[in-house]
């Protein structure tokens, strides 16, 4: 219960110093700067340098995760609220609703998957890099680790520089993006409920193949790229559709995960048959009716023989 109490205690804590200092910069516009600049820096000092820092405290990688909820809103309020930000107040509000309604829905399932814990276990992946790297892990968990997410988080999050930082009226375009970002988050929803429900199911079967799972091995993945990709149409209707690169990134970064995932499904034993089956029969992102079982079947068992 102690290091409950003192994980939730940093957990606050942390943003503190990016806080205070972006409060009393907005103060004095003499100090004004590009914001891209400025967000960069204080990712740096206060998510790169700092969670690392806590991290060869104790051990753990745990912050990042439930933080990669919560850093996308205040980097939208930071851009809405910069000194030099000019936009269409009605498109602002819209994606500052949206970005609140997608860290709550994911805020709410991380801490659902962690049986309502802070800082109980880093994310798996974590876990075999620190096996992979050894000794020398506690300098390449910065550059494998922050670094990438700073690149990831700041490049998903410039579609929120561009809206704040472009005058122009509302269109269908926004209607189109909205509509994307709305559908990412309640696919990402339904998909990571239906998993959770079967992964606390004593009685339940070997692989999750019902719900969304039946159409797609990953459909809470392809929910979330809805999202990101929902805003990159925001973007694109203000004439900055170069602002992809960062759903791009992140949609290759979730091809990566997808692989790992499986290769972990294969490696348990009691589900490897039944998920190589799944494989054959079931599409990996974009949701749609089963393969020919006999024919994936027949596939399965030739490359097996």
């Amino acid at each position: 219960m102690m290091n409950k109490g003192r994980h939730a205690l940093i957990a606050f804590l942390v943003p503190l110093p990016s806080i205070i200092f972006y409060l009393s910069f907005i103060n004095y516009s003499i100090y004004t700067c590009h914001p891209l600049l400025l967000v960069n820096l204080l990712f740096f000092f206060n998510v790169n340098l700092l969670f690392w820092l806590i991290a060869q405290i104790q051990s753990s990688h745990w912050m990042i995760d439930p933080y990669w909820t919560v850093i996308p809103v205040m980097l939208v309020h930071y851009y809405s609220s910069h000194p030099l930000a000019h936009y269409n107040c009605w498109r602002s509000r819209i994606v500052i609703l949206l970005t609140w309604v997608w860290s709550i829905r994911l805020f709410h399932n991380y801490f659902r998957r962690e049986n309502w814990q802070w800082g109980a276990r880093q994310d798996w992946r974590f876990t075999d890099m620190s096996q992979q790297y050894g000794k020398h892990w506690w300098w390449a968990s910065f550059f494998s680790i922050y670094l990438p997410h700073q690149l990831l988080l700041i490049g998903l999050s410039l579609p929120f520089y561009v809206i704040h930082s472009v005058n122009q009226p509302l269109s269908m375009w926004d209607l189109l993006a909205l509509l994307l970002c709305l559908s990412g988050i309640l696919l990402a929803y339904f998909a990571d409920t239906q998993l959770y429900n079967f992964v606390n199911n004593k009685n339940k079967k070997k692989v999750l193949e019902s719900g969304l799972w039946y159409y797609s091995r990953h459909p809470n993945y392809l929910g979330e790229q809805l999202w990101w990709w929902g805003l990159v149409v925001f973007a694109w209707n203000l004439g900055h559709g170069w602002t992809f690169i960062g759903a791009l990134a992140n949609t290759m970064c979730l091809g990566y995960v997808t692989k790992l995932v499986e290769q972990r499904m294969l490696k348990q034993q009691n589900r490897a048959e039944a998920y190589r089956m799944y494989q054959s029969t079931t599409s990996v992102w974009i949701p749609c009716f089963k393969f020919n079982s006999s024919a994936s079947n027949l596939r399965l068992k030739n490359k097996n023989a």
